[in-house]
């Protein structure tokens, strides 16, 4: 694709992703909290799972497992609303109850559901920002997880609660659990932005500080090389 249609194609999602100006997003990320695995968790098993993390706009999210080992695949989308509502220019008008997700495909036998959220909680996003994640503002970037089966659902549950006991983080853990109902791919420039526009400000400032804490602070889970959406399919 031509480099002036690809940025015709993307300006309306850089406009409504990115909702600051450069003064505005010049900063850091907030800084990674180091925190507990979850004291239940799931037990090894064979095959491929899915699980669907909601935390701010997708590109970091998607990022950060994209780094995760024993990941396959991680996919920029929509959950939480229908699928006559799932596409970007909808989600962003912030009614239409999609939260702006990741469905994340992963081996656990390599690394299990209970690590997923330990990573998502410590670097992926802050879990104690109500229907906001850093510059982005709405329900579409509030912290959310989907959760596919009973088992998921108890372990985030319980996580969460520990996590809250604990007080490591400096105020209430506000992710919300929902059943997840249906998971809607994203439109094709949403996928690999991180990897694709490394040295876009709003990368450089609020997600590639993510991958550095990833590698920090999980050395033993971290991939240099991220799985990416568009190899994933060739």
């Amino acid at each position: 694709m031509k480099a002036g249609r690809h940025l015709r194609l993307i300006a309306p999602a850089l406009a409504l992703c990115v909702a600051l100006s450069f003064g505005a997003t010049a900063r850091a990320a907030e800084p990674a909290i180091s925190i507990p695995p979850p004291s239940l968790d799931e037990k090894a098993a064979s095959g491929p799972e899915t699980a669907v993390f909601s935390g701010g706009c997708f590109w970091g999210v998607q990022g950060v497992f994209q780094h995760v080992k024993g990941v396959s695949k991680a996919v920029s989308g929509y959950a939480g609303g229908s699928r006559d509502t799932a596409s970007y220019e909808a989600v962003s008008n912030g009614d239409t109850g999609h939260a702006e997700s990741v469905e994340v495909t992963y081996d656990p036998s390599k690394v299990s559901y209970g690590k997923l959220l330990q990573i998502f909680f410590s670097v992926g996003h802050n879990p104690t920002q109500l229907n906001y994640q850093g510059p982005d503002r709405g329900t579409q970037y509030r912290s959310a997880l989907f959760v596919a089966t009973p088992e998921q659902k108890k372990i985030a549950e319980a996580y969460i609660a520990e996590l809250g006991k604990s007080g490591v983080f400096p105020a209430e853990i506000v992710t919300e659990i929902a059943p997840l109902n249906g998971f809607y791919v994203a439109e094709a420039y949403h996928q690999d932005f991180l990897t694709r526009n490394p040295t876009y400000p709003y990368i450089v400032y609020n997600d590639m500080p993510k991958i550095e804490s990833l590698r920090k602070l999980f050395p033993q889970s971290f991939r240099a090389n991220p799985v990416l959406v568009f190899k994933a399919k060739s």
